[in-house]
C-alpha cells in the first residue's frame, strides 16, 4: 500500500478525499495545517470537526501548529486581492510547503491536498504550486462530483461547513435583506 498525507482543510472536504484515495490503493493519512484560518475560534471549530471525521473513518490525523502570525507574513501585502487571486496562490504555497515539508520528515510516499473540491479553488493553480515538490500527486477532487460526494458526507455526519475559505480576508459582509 502506498502512503499519502492529505493536506486537509477541513471535515467535508477530507470526507470524499479519504474515501477516494483508499479507494485507489493509498493508506491515507490526514494533515491538519491551516494556520490561514481566523480568527482562533473558526480554526478550532474546524479542527474538531476534522477530529470527529478522522474517528469515524479510522484515519490517522496529524495535527500542525497554528501559527496564524507566520501565515500573515507569508501573505502580507496581498490583504486586498480577491478571492482567487496572488494571495490565495500564496497561502497554497504557505499550506502545501508545510505539508511537503512533513511528509519528507516522516517518509510518506506521496502528499496532496482537499483544496481541489472545492468550486471557488482553481486545480490547476494548486496543481502548479504543488508540482515544485517532487512526492506531490494531482488529484482534482471536484471529478467525480467529488464536491457533491462530500456535501452528501457532510449533511450524514453532521460536519461543520465553514461559510468562508477560512483567512479573515475572504469573509463576505452578510447579505442585506432587502424587504
Amino acid at each position: 500500500m502506498k502512503t499519502l498525507l492529505l493536506h486537509t482543510c477541513c471535515a467535508p472536504c477530507a470526507a470524499h478525499a479519504i474515501e477516494r484515495m483508499r479507494a485507489e490503493g493509498y493508506v491515507v493519512t490526514l494533515y491538519f495545517s491551516n494556520s490561514n484560518i481566523a480568527p482562533a475560534e473558526e480554526y478550532e471549530q474546524r479542527l474538531l470537526s476534522v477530529r470527529f471525521l478522522a474517528e469515524q473513518t479510522g484515519a490517522v490525523l496529524i495535527e500542525d501548529a497554528y501559527a496564524h502570525d507566520l501565515w500573515l507574513a507569508h501573505v502580507q501585502g496581498l490583504e486586498g486581492e480577491p478571492e482567487k487571486g496572488r494571495r490565495c496562490h500564496k497561502c497554497f504555497e504557505y499550506n502545501l510547503e508545510r505539508t511537503a515539508r512533513y511528509a519528507d520528515e516522516k517518509g510518506f510516499e506521496y502528499f496532496t491536498t482537499t483544496l481541489t473540491i472545492s468550486p471557488h479553488k482553481i486545480a490547476r493553480d494548486i496543481f502548479h504550486i504543488g508540482s515544485t515538490y517532487p512526492k506531490y500527486l494531482p488529484v482534482d477532487f471536484k471529478k467525480q462530483d467529488g464536491f457533491k460526494h462530500s456535501m452528501a458526507h457532510a449533511k450524514e455526519w453532521k460536519l461543520y461547513r465553514q461559510q468562508y475559505c477560512g483567512c479573515e480576508f475572504s469573509i463576505l459582509p452578510p447579505r442585506v435583506s432587502r424587504g
